[in-house]
């Protein structure tokens, strides 16, 4: 819901700060004060076409932003999390535009593509006037209203998702047929070298245990060689190093007295006659089990041999084979079988195919029965708004051939006919600006239960009528109003008495300068502009009193 309107510098309006309520806000003021201000604003806001001739006469910039409450619009608050814009229940739009053409766009003060704001602004604001604003005008609304009616939305999002498993299956299915002899030729490739991957069975880790194992082998001589000289030094030579140890106890032990001091000296030292007498036995059992194996080098060796090979041959590193071998044996699985991989495909496509299409004929069958009753509540609507011969169709025509589209087997579209026994067409070629206003107001009244939307905008709906219609399209409007929020410019009364919140436009001149002021009303205003609205610049008695009467009976009719 729109919360708040700030405006500076723009076309007459220096500042200009509305704060905006629930349900039905009038915009009302004479001819030329400035009322299309508002609108055109928010519908720069919301991505609209800039003009630097809007820019306030010697200001540098005109600067735009409206804060709206999302905290019951759960598309909104998706859109903005998913594009990390979010900030808990407000949303907060701006727009600039400076002299010289160049605007600038923000989504909660951060700078974002316009097309952001045109993406964003949709789904909180939709404005029926006549400018492109006009939603009504877009096929995608009309399926969007019409399964909203429904009450298909769920069934929908389920046939787009089953659409894009049956679209991305056909994708593979095609690139594996048009590259059926290049993916013939690859097979073979990958069964070649993973049949001698598979002979050379390498295993994690082994290259590096054979090269440790083929050094201790190779180096037999040395090791055992060391082995037994270390051995001698510790316990086997006549100046060995228990023997020395032992007389460094010995000349301790005949110290003239005891040395508290000493004491742990001689415990270290008794410590290290054992360790190194077991080090020496050790030794000496290793040099008297030690055999050089020249065979199991060899045997080594060939192995170390066949794997540099195989590495040299794939032009890799020997420690990335292992790895190499595990990749091309899962490309080989994954494309093995030739025609039963084709085969495999064309399996999942027809499965995918199938749940589409109980999907989609659901959902045709449901947008069926909601276009009969969504048409016949909208003739009465339009009845009601003075267009008895206005023919309002829910056209849905089917795909060629029922091929799989994202939204179903058909599409949809909102047909008219103006005049009785002309053929319906679409909106954009029949209706005007102000019969498209008053059809889009049905529309919406019918689907304010379901639509989405939480704020319209309606610009000229009364447009060619008066009288009892002018009261109809002020009772629909606030009808409207009580589910959500309606902003709407009219010259109407009958309208304007009807409203929770009555706005009003007005310019003046100071020091050679027009300004335009907008200002919220209270009872007694909104009485004597009902009174203006009814009998122009002079006002009587009794044209107050018939302001009065139909304020009075605006406000009771709806409590």
């Amino acid at each position: 819901m729109l919360t708040q309107l700030t405006v500076s510098n723009y076309a007459i309006a220096e500042r200009v700060e509305l704060q905006f309520s629930p349900g039905m806000t009038a915009l009302t003021g004479e001819t030329g004060a400035g009322k299309s201000i508002v609108l055109d604003a928010l519908g720069l806001v919301m991505g609209g076409r800039a003009d630097a001739g809007a820019v306030r006469h010697g200001a540098k910039r005109a600067d735009i932003t409206a804060s709206f409450d999302i905290s019951r619009i759960p598309d909104a608050q998706s859109w903005l999390e998913h594009h990390e814009l979010d900030d808990k229940d407000d949303c907060i739009l701006r727009r600039t535009i400076s002299k010289d053409g160049r605007s600038k766009a923000f989504i909660n003060g951060q700078p974002c593509p316009l097309s952001q704001l045109k993406e964003l602004g949709a789904q909180l604001m939709d404005i029926h006037s006549q400018h492109q604003h006009q939603s009504l005008l877009r096929k995608e609304t009309h399926r969007k209203l019409l399964d909203e009616f429904a009450g298909a939305e769920t069934l929908a999002e389920e046939t787009r998702s089953a659409w894009k498993a049956w679209n991305d299956t056909r994708h593979k299915l095609r690139q594996r047929q048009q590259n059926a002899d290049e993916t013939e030729a690859r097979l073979q490739l990958l069964r070649y070298q993973v049949e001698e991957l598979d002979r050379l069975a390498l295993a994690e880790d082994e290259q590096e245990s054979l090269e440790a194992e083929q050094a201790q082998l190779s180096q037999a001589d040395a090791i055992l060689h060391n082995s037994h000289q270390a051995a001698l030094l510790c316990t086997e030579n006549d100046a060995s190093a228990v023997d020395l140890i032992r007389q460094a106890l010995q000349q301790l032990e005949q110290l003239p007295s005891e040395v508290p001091a000493l004491a742990d000296t001689i415990q270290m030292l008794n410590e290290a006659q054992i360790q190194v007498s077991e080090a020496g036995d050790n030794l000496r059992r290793f040099v008297d089990d030690y055999e050089a194996d020249p065979a199991r080098l060899t045997e080594v060796e060939e192995r170390l041999s066949a794997i540099y090979q195989m590495a040299r041959k794939h032009r890799i590193p020997p420690e990335e084979l292992f790895e190499l071998h595990r990749h091309l044996s899962q490309e080989l699985a994954d494309l093995d079988g030739g025609e039963g991989s084709l085969e495999q495909l064309e399996a999942e496509l027809e499965s995918h195919r199938a749940t589409f299409n109980t999907l989609a004929n659901d959902l045709s069958e449901k947008r069926r029965t909601a276009a009969v009753e969504l048409d016949q509540r909208i003739a009465r609507e339009l009845t009601q708004l003075n267009m008895p011969s206005v023919q309002f169709v829910s056209h849905l025509s089917r795909n060629h051939d029922e091929t799989p589209s994202p939204h179903g087997l058909e599409e949809v579209e909102f047909l008219v006919s103006a005049n009785p026994g002309q053929p319906a067409r679409s909106l954009a070629k029949v209706a005007s600006g102000g019969e498209l206003s008053r059809i889009s107001l049905a529309i919406q009244v019918v689907v304010a239960q379901t639509s989405t939307t939480p704020t319209l905008v309606f610009d000229e709906v009364d447009v060619g009528i008066g009288g009892g219609t002018a009261e109809v399209v002020g009772r629909l409007l606030r009808s409207l109003g009580e589910n959500g929020q309606v902003l709407c410019v009219t010259h109407l009364p009958q309208v304007a008495a009807q409203c929770h919140q009555h706005l009003f436009v007005s310019k003046f001149t100071e020091k050679d300068s027009t300004y335009s002021r907008i200002e919220r009303l209270d009872d007694q205003g909104r009485i004597s502009e009902v009174a203006r609205m009814l009998g122009g610049v002079d006002m009587t008695e009794q044209t107050i009193a018939h302001a009065r009467e139909m304020f009075v009976k605006g406000q009771a009719t709806h409590h």
